[in-house]
């Protein structure tokens, strides 16, 4: 397994549980949150699921704290715990997919199943070109604004961005800049420090791995290297860019739930 170099004990995750049956574990991704990454899919996944929704340091109601891959790892399961849950399936989102795939590494015997969307093992070179723009706009000369504009640049399909009127983009664009969480920054660092490679042939458990065709900034030959790295993983696509749910939530829920159904998770 690869590890990071050392774990950071995080502070209780702001933890938010929906529904009951089988549970469910969201893992949201960097510069993300619960809200902003399964608001739309929630209520359907709460329906026959036990949904455990944390948020990571810097995001929601969580406090900003120094992050590491294994340390978000081990606060998702103490989450898990505080809700009285034993076992769970993952459902990992961006760099949501590096802390199931750690936490599927490190407490083997907690995860019934996983589900990876707009994933990857490590960053590519493209990933990191961005993510190195993003840590200058969020820290070094904080920019919101353009923080924004190359979040719509390389987070959404060009359709979807270009079906909006030119008012109704720059008050996107508005929102964008303003919704940015307050640990965007070292929540990107995890994604640009993670390598979970070693840890994938170790994987025993049912796993979806869900590819956006159209993404840009997490390209879909990062979710090939999950899948062909997962033994037995599942493997689908969904013409979108990276922010799968504002784009095609009800194509993302029912691969989810139809995945969930299949293997009895």
């Amino acid at each position: 397994m690869t590890n990071q170099p050392n774990t950071t004990t995080l502070p209780p995750l702001s933890t938010a549980v929906h529904g009951a049956g089988p549970a469910l574990l969201l893992a949201h991704g960097a510069g993300g949150s619960i809200a902003g990454n399964y608001a739309p899919i929630l209520p359907a996944l709460a329906e026959g699921h036990t949904v455990i929704a944390p948020d990571y340091p810097g995001s929601g109601a969580t406090p900003r704290a120094a992050l590491t891959l294994n340390g978000l790892a081990d606060a998702l399961v103490a989450a898990a715990d505080e809700a009285g849950v034993q076992t769970f399936t993952l459902l990992g989102y961006s760099l949501g997919t590096l802390v199931s795939v750690r936490t599927a590494a490190r407490h083997p015997e907690r995860v019934r199943g996983l589900v990876l969307t707009a994933g990857l093992a490590r960053p590519d070179n493209r990933t990191r070109a961005v993510l190195a723009l993003w840590q200058k706009l969020l820290t070094d000369r904080p920019d919101p604004d353009a923080f924004a504009a190359l979040t719509a640049l390389v987070g959404f399909s060009d359709d979807f961005f270009n079906a909006m009127a030119p008012q109704q983009a720059d008050t996107f664009l508005r929102l964008l800049a303003h919704d940015i969480p307050a640990g965007a920054a070292e929540q990107a660092a995890v994604v640009a420090a993670g390598d979970t490679t070693g840890d994938l042939a170790g994987i025993t458990v049912p796993t979806l791995v869900i590819a956006p065709t159209r993404d840009t900034l997490v390209t879909p030959g990062n979710s090939r290297v999950l899948a062909e790295g997962i033994p037995g993983a599942e493997y689908a696509e969904i013409a979108t860019g990276h922010v799968v749910m504002a784009e095609r939530p009800e194509e993302w829920q029912k691969l989810i739930l139809d995945f969930l159904a299949r293997h009895g998770l």
